[in-house]
């Protein structure tokens, strides 16, 4: 007789737009485990009690989206090392009868770089576009990744000073509003939210330069936004947050599973789309 399998989900508001289900349906199949992966859409004035309600039901595991990524570092027990130093949590495993929060955003987006991409780090100059939840998780994994600095740019630069003082100890940080950034960079990376409505951070086009590469956390069917005016600016690569999102799954996953499964398989079917599915 088969055992009830586990249950992990993603929360988010909104979340149906998300493909989480499908990238940890493919690791389950990939890896031979017994769960069951949903998506969990949560009204902000609802998000503490009906994260508690799901562990309470017997819930293993949970990813956590926008706009929950900070309030979920206050919900859970304790946070791992990264999740305490970016201030937000995009996983949450239950062991025993805690709910630890870690961050596994930072270390997606390196890997993806630096694996999939071939995109060393070390002593790259990078510019991050917004001070939001997103810009945290992957601060501290860039510099320890060894880039030479980071100029975070976002419209109100007191949230970017927030991000200096949190991140200075970790190397070299600075910070600037939008129309303030000057000189090229090696890596630009928008964590904002712009680019699903359509639009780009309000950013001089003089930040890009041939050797450029352009990086959108957020992802699509084709180019977003950001990626459209990167390569219209000569950007030496445009490219959205696919691997990331996968990356990131992936150590989500072995956290919770035991077993770290391969991503390539699940980029390859990401890149051959469900009909009817949205990004």
């Amino acid at each position: 007789m088969t055992a009830n399998p586990d249950r992990y989900a993603v929360a988010g508001f909104p979340v149906k737009h998300s493909w989480s289900p499908f990238i940890h349906g493919l690791f389950a199949k990939q890896t031979g485990q017994n769960m069951v992966y949903r998506l969990l859409e949560i009204p902000p004035e609802h998000f503490r009690g009906d994260v508690l309600a799901f562990f309470a039901d017997g819930g293993k595991g949970l990813n956590v989206t926008l706009p929950f990524k900070q309030a979920a570092a206050q919900l859970v027990n304790r946070l791992s090392p990264r999740a305490e130093q970016a201030g937000a949590v995009n996983t949450i495993i239950r062991q025993d009868h805690e709910l630890i929060g870690d961050n596994t955003d930072g270390i997606g987006l390196v890997t993806d770089l630096d694996h999939n991409l071939g995109l060393p780090l070390k002593g790259k100059r990078v510019l991050v576009l917004g001070a939001g939840g997103a810009a945290r998780g992957v601060i501290g994994p860039l510099l320890t990744a060894g880039v030479a600095g980071i100029h975070i740019a976002n419209r109100s630069v007191g949230r970017a000073e927030e991000l200096v003082e949190l991140f200075k100890s970790l190397g070299a940080v600075t910070c600037s509003t939008f129309a303030e950034v000057t000189g090229e960079f090696d890596l630009v990376l928008n964590a904002t939210s712009a680019s699903m409505n359509g639009e780009v951070p309000p950013v001089p086009p003089s930040v890009i330069g041939e050797r450029t590469v352009c990086y959108d956390m957020s992802y699509g069917s084709g180019d977003t936004a950001f990626t459209m005016w990167a390569k219209g600016y000569g950007a030496s690569l445009a490219v959205t947050g696919w691997g990331m999102l996968v990356e990131q799954a992936a150590e989500a996953f072995f956290l919770w599973r035991g077993v770290r499964p391969q991503t390539r398989p699940v980029l390859d079917a990401i890149k051959k789309p469900m009909p009817g599915k949205k990004s």
